[in-house]
């Protein structure tokens, strides 16, 4: 065995040559391997070998690498091989080189999390956007970029069991990346086609799955702590905040987090106004970010870049095309008298705690319950008086007589609410007379307008399907439910149904489940809230629905409100009515509708709605909530950090940011042309047609890319495999906006770009096109003397966790026997690339034994070149990693005073205990960390060049 491993590198393994994708340290000092298959035997095959248990890998010699003439008709061979070279080397700079490309409309603003990630040691962010920006379009975008550096071969998605489809084709559709998705049916083949004993974060790289179904699995959250990605992505991720209970969510979390290098956080509503709720999350991505949880400021973690936040307002000058203006419409309309009657029989109820009747706030909020139940419809409450007598007549054996009084009360209450039906109900009304009426315009028949009704209740899901049914004439398949007691495969299914045309839904009725990330706007711009949400961070997600990104048209948004002739109810309604104009202030000003209460967090929003309606005016509850009002409840740190993010300017990518990379094709349809009818040169061994005119390839898959084609998901597998790939982005996503309508939605054509995997396919196929160790010789009878011969050499300096550092390529000009000029290949490409590139093949000979002598003095002197980066490289990061080490030494010294802070007051054993447990901890993830930031940063010594090709003078 010799030489130090990096991807790139051509080896030889068991007399078989192969190229090394990555490397990946084991616990026994040696390497693992993970390559593919280039000599005959095992083209196109992945391998696995660990060094330690290997005989010999052989690195292949550049010095002796054997040049060959390029006999193919204009040069084909060599230009395809030098053009896939030039497509695996991994940019390690700060700037975006291909997510630009991707099947979207990019805007500046969704390139800034990428750019801010990328300016990090390691990329971990919170992207924590609101709703409706495009959260996961800007975690796909950073996913690409790392992939194209060689950082993303294996990916793990967590997500909402609802959102698992969309988000699996937001990432397939926009930036090709295939992701097996771990649903219910999804874990079923997993365990049909693997061993009992495999690990199936092992078996696919790229996956997607619930975080519930993970907490439900214990076979499976046994395999995660034997599991590593490159790339974590967690969706949602507020959900899996520690909040100190000890949730099986949060547990899963912080075991992720230590498992894999990147980690993106997605999350509208980032925190919950608790200092340490967030500092969990802080932590997961940096676990030195913050010592003490409950105290701690902006300034202890804010040049880490762990968090970046934008509102529409921030951003509306870069997508006007994009945002539409929102309408609000509130459709108020007077109680009738059976709901007078109700609600004056709810106020009458004396509510007891443990047998006595209690007329404080304890028996109030009892009160305030039903209220809300009341609030959405008289089905939800009567449910819930139901449940409320039969828990007092289950708890008490012999009733006290408190409690048979508000028994006799809530029986009272029960008979008001039996007599309000569909025609007293006056809300219900209003909604029927919203429908019908003409300015609405309603048509059921219409497939694109489409009506999302939100409602926190069950039983009031439940009536209004069985009463809309009835008045509007709908079908069992026109409107549908959408809550979180159904299974993950139905949430899925509704979804998707209801974003097709062809589908016959037209109503969907929701309850908060599908009040996050879900995408609702394809066909629907209309949402009517039937109840008012108690909490403005649930308005703030369920308008998100269809007021987001990507919506063509207009958003109407929808409140229904009873006005009651009762003070207390009218009150009461009045600061549920507050808090949609605060939404609606916020929407319009702020950004941020949490920031009135300022505590973010539903359950607390909602305890302070209840607790206003007890204890004060709604003009009073509307001066004490305002943004400035110095009294707010909630976290002051927080409420410090997110005002200060916010008042930052936000970054702004400059050109010289993204950068364009140079390609000897033009496009991506002329290199998979040539690399296609290379193929086919001998023999027809292909299926495939090309469409010039539209830039458009029909391709049957041969063996060797139906195999590739089976670690992906099923779903995108076109159907005999004959693939359709066109390069024309603005058709290719009105397919996408098509297949939206098709029996099974997913697009029936392929975005033919750098990262599809069939175009990854026909590079790891032009790669293998040489010999063994052979570099091609492309032969000039013009622009070259006759013993003038450039060298096209790739020269790459990985860092200790073998990951490509420095990737530098270079044209050795020589004249006669020595080398004349070393020059970066891109500046000689821009001269000679277009000549080489349409040049005939004569044929004519080349003196190979001339150009063989140089070969050492070649790689000689590339090696020095490339050393002088790995020279200035390590100057730079020097005093970075200096000082990288001084704050991660600093931060440890704050953990461990905080630790003695904790506990050096207890005295007693099990404190004692808890201590050591914690510094041992404390001590591993700076060890950990520590060696990571070596690993990543310092440079091994030895280059690893590769002779490409050569560019030389024919003889005649």
């Amino acid at each position: 065995m010799t030489g130090k491993f990096a991807p790139g590198a051509r080896v030889e393994i068991r007399d078989e040559e192969w190229v090394i994708r990555r490397v990946d340290p084991t616990m026994n000092h040696g390497d693992q391997l993970t390559c593919e298959g280039i000599s005959e035997l095992v083209r196109g095959k992945e391998a696995i070998f660990l060094t330690k248990f290997e005989d010999k890998i052989q690195i292949l010699d550049p010095k002796l690498t054997k040049l060959v003439q390029d006999k193919s008709p204009q040069f084909s061979q060599s230009l395809l091989f030098i053009e896939s070279q030039l497509r695996q080397s991994t940019p390690n700079d700060l700037k975006i080189h291909i997510a630009k490309e991707a099947a979207m409309d990019v805007v500046e603003y969704q390139l800034v999390p990428t750019y801010q990630a990328l300016k990090q040691p390691r990329q971990r962010i919170l992207i924590a956007d609101a709703v409706g920006l495009g959260k996961t379009l800007e975690a796909g975008i950073l996913v690409t970029e790392l992939i194209q550096r060689g950082r993303g071969k294996r990916i793990l998605v967590l997500t909402l069991k609802s959102m698992m489809t969309q988000f699996q084709k937001e990432f397939w559709n926009r930036f090709s990346i295939p992701l097996i998705r771990l649903d219910s049916n999804g874990l079923q083949r997993v365990r049909g086609r693997i061993p009992t004993n495999h690990n199936p974060f092992y078996y696919y790289d790229k996956s997607i799955i619930s975080i519930d179904t993970l907490k439900q699995d214990n076979e499976f959250k046994s395999y995660l702590d034997k599991a590593y990605w490159d790339i974590i992505v967690i969706d949602e991720v507020h959900n899996v905040a520690d909040r100190g209970t000890s949730s099986q969510r949060t547990e899963l979390a912080q075991l992720l987090a230590r498992k894999s290098d990147t980690l993106i956080m997605l999350s509208a509503t980032p925190h919950d106004g608790k200092a340490k709720s967030f500092a969990s999350l802080m932590n997961m991505l940096d676990p030195t970010a913050i010592s003490d949880p409950n105290n701690y400021i902006k300034a202890d973690f804010a040049d880490k870049g762990l968090v970046v936040r934008r509102f529409k307002h921030d951003i509306k000058d870069q997508v006007k095309a994009e945002f539409k203006d929102r309408k609000v419409f509130s459709l108020k309309h007077q109680a009738s008298a059976q709901e007078e009657l109700a609600y004056e029989a709810l106020l009458k109820v004396p509510f007891t705690i443990k047998g006595q009747y209690n007329s404080e706030k304890p028996g109030q909020l009892v009160r305030i319950g039903l209220q809300k139940a009341l609030f959405s419809s008289p089905a939800a409450c009567l449910k819930s008086v139901e449940q409320r007598i039969k828990t007092l007549t289950a708890k008490n054996e012999s009733l006290t007589p408190d409690v048979e009084q508000e028994i006799d009360h809530l029986e009272d209450l029960k008979a008001c609410l039996e007599q309000i039906n569909s025609i007293t109900f006056t809300k219900y009304n209003k909604l029927i007379e919203l429908f019908k009426s003409s300015e609405f315009n309603w048509d059921k028949r219409n497939t694109e307008d489409r009506i999302v009704i939100f409602s926190e209740r069950i039983e009031t899901l439940n009536f209004l399907e069985s009463a809309l049914s009835r008045d509007l004439g709908l079908n069992k398949d026109q409107i549908q439910q959408l809550h979180g007691g159904m299974d993950d495969i139905t949430q899925q299914e509704i979804v998707e149904k209801f974003s097709k045309r062809e589908e016959k839904v037209r109503v969907l009725l929701c309850s908060d489940v599908a009040s996050e990330g879900i995408n609702l706007h394809h066909l629907s711009h209309r949402l009517v809230h039937f109840d008012l949400p108690w909490s403005l961070m649930v308005f703030q997600q369920r308008n998100g629905r269809v007021d987001r990104y990507g919506q063509t048209q207009e958003p109407e948004i929808y409140y229904l409100i009873t006005e009651s002739s009762n003070e207390t109810i009218r009150g009461d309604v009045r600061i549920l009515e507050i808090l949609q104009e605060k939404d609606d202030q916020a929407y319009k000003n702020i950004g941020d509708p949490a920031t009135f209460f300022d505590v973010y967090d539903v359950a607390e929003e909602e305890r302070l709605v209840a607790e206003a309606m007890l204890t004060m005016q709604a003009d009073e509850f509307d001066a004490q909530y305002t943004p400035e009002n110095e009294h707010n409840e909630g976290d002051d740190i927080l409420a410090d950090f997110f005002s200060s993010l916010d008042d930052e300017p936000l970054i702004e990518v400059q050109p010289q940011e993204v950068k364009d990379n140079f390609k000897i094709f033009e496009c991506e349809y002329e290199f998979a042309k040539r690399a296609l009818s290379y193929l086919n040169k001998d023999q027809r061994r292909i299926a495939v047609e090309f469409e010039d005119s539209v830039k458009k390839i029909k391709l049957t898959a041969p063996e060797d890319l139906k195999q590739k084609f089976k670690a992906y998901p099923p779903e995108i597998y076109p159907e005999y495999g004959n693939f359709i790939l066109t390069e024309d982005k603005e058709n290719y996503m009105e397919v996408v906006k098509a297949s939206r309508n098709e029996e099974n939605s997913w697009p029936k054509e392929h975005y033919l770009w750098k990262r599809h995997p069939v175009a990854e396919w026909l590079q790891e196929r032009m790669l293998g096109n040489t010999g063994r160790n052979e570099a091609l010789v492309i032969g000039l009878n013009t622009q070259l003397e006759k013993d003038e011969a450039i060298f096209l050499v790739s020269a790459l300096i990985p860092n200790r966790k073998a990951h490509p550092v420095i990737w530098e390529w270079y044209a050795v000009h020589t004249k006669a026997d020595r080398i004349a000029k070393i020059e970066p290949l891109q500046d000689m490409l821009n001269v000679y690339g277009q000549i080489f590139k349409n040049a005939p093949n004569t044929g004519a000979p080349v003196d190979l034994d001339a150009l063989q002598n140089l070969r050492s003095a070649v790689v000689d002197g590339v090696t020095q070149e490339v050393l002088k980066k790995k020279v200035s490289f390590d100057e730079e990061m020097q005093p970075k990693l200096a000082e990288q080490l001084e704050k991660l030494s600093a931060l440890k010294g704050k953990q461990e005073q905080q630790l003695h802070l904790d506990f050096d007051q207890r005295l007693e054993s099990v404190a004692k205990t808890k201590k050591e447990a914690k510094q041992r901890y404390i001590d591993q993830v700076f060890n950990e960390y520590e060696v990571w930031i070596k690993d990543t940063w310092q440079t091994e010594n030895s280059p690893y060049i590769q002779l490409i090709a050569v560019i030389a003078a024919t003889q005649n």
